[in-house]
């Protein structure tokens, strides 16, 4: 895999699976935080901030679906690479630019914020206007920042006091056997690592069909970064993951509560738009060329994600916006 070696593109310096053929994911390297402090080093200010990401990553798409929910809009400004990446790495073009900059690739932003950056160039990245650098390029860090330092017009809180225990603790639940396996099983380079997260991934699955069966959200009848994090997961299962990566033992619109979870969280104000399908099947079936040498892009399943579905029968304690009272302004 591509990535920074002392400021410079490499296409052979990063090795996907460790000597067991398990997939190892490189640890991000921008850690700071954003604080509703003024005498911090990057204080929560509107308009000082940008995110870029790409629709198509369901790391950064929690960012931007935490950005939505609060309706942050127009305290934090957000752009979009392209969907497909090739061996330049996440690259910006004519009809997604780089607003800030005009860069040609991502890689070239990270060399902004560091000429001696080493390591990969992932999205999303919280960028810094006024000292131009990168904050942080940890999805879950990005997605606390913004829910707990910027207050936002929504009424939106999804790390609640009385839940953060268990946000926090759903939220490393679900990582690695999730949101994290349906890569492990995808990028294995032997049977028995394949094998191992694929079970591990449909554990975990069934685990939460029946945890859901008398609750809305996946810590009670509230909506929170858990469910964010889930669903970033969930909305690609059926459409990459369960073919592309060979998760295969059952899709997601076969699991009841899952199924309906899911239609729930995307039909919640706001989180449709931060959806692009387009963008998640081009990206994983065109950038993978070792998965899918080919690169075919499927032309199905045909999901509904604004189908009817049956969570209305448990109860959820939701503000306002989310509830349909007032939606997020659209990007």
């Amino acid at each position: 895999m591509n990535m920074l070696v002392d400021g410079e593109w490499r296409t052979d310096a990063y090795q996907t699976t460790n000597e067991e053929g398990e997939f190892d994911r490189q640890e991000t390297s921008f850690r700071d935080r954003i604080q509703d402090d003024p005498d911090a080093e990057f204080p929560a200010e509107s308009g000082r901030y940008h995110v870029y990401i790409s629709r198509a990553c369901p790391w950064a798409h929690r960012v931007a679906m935490t950005r939505r929910l609060k309706g942050l809009e127009d305290d934090i400004s957000l752009s979009i690479v392209e969907p497909v990446r090739y061996d330049d790495g996440w690259e910006f073009s004519e009809e997604y630019p780089d607003p800030l900059y005009g860069e040609e690739f991502l890689r070239d932003v990270y060399v902004r914020a560091d000429p001696d950056f080493t390591g990969r160039v992932t999205v999303p990245v919280l960028w810094d206007r006024e000292k131009e650098t990168i904050v942080n390029n940890e999805s879950r860090e990005i997605m606390r920042m913004l829910d707990t330092e910027f207050e936002g017009p929504n009424g939106v809180d999804l790390w609640p006091e009385g839940h953060r225990e268990a946000v926090d603790q759903a939220i490393d639940d679900i990582y690695d056997p999730i949101n994290n396996g349906v890569y492990r099983a995808g990028f294995a380079d032997t049977q028995e690592a394949y094998e191992n997260a694929v079970e591990d991934v449909f554990a975990a699955l069934d685990h939460w069909e029946e945890v859901l069966d008398d609750q809305r959200y996946l810590v009670g009848d509230v909506l929170t970064e858990a469910d964010v994090a889930m669903f970033a997961t969930l909305v690609r299962f059926d459409h990459v993951y369960h073919t592309h990566f060979k998760c295969n033992r059952r899709a997601i619109h076969e699991y009841p509560n899952l199924w309906n979870y899911t239609k729930d969280i995307y039909q919640t104000p706001g989180v449709a738009e931060t959806v692009n399908v387009d963008h998640i099947t081009r990206h994983y079936y065109m950038s993978h060329g070792d998965v899918n040498p080919k690169r075919l892009v499927p032309t199905g399943p045909d999901i509904d994600f604004s189908a009817p579905h049956d969570r209305d029968r448990l109860a959820a304690d939701l503000p306002p916006a989310l509830r349909g009272d007032a939606a997020p302004a659209d990007d």
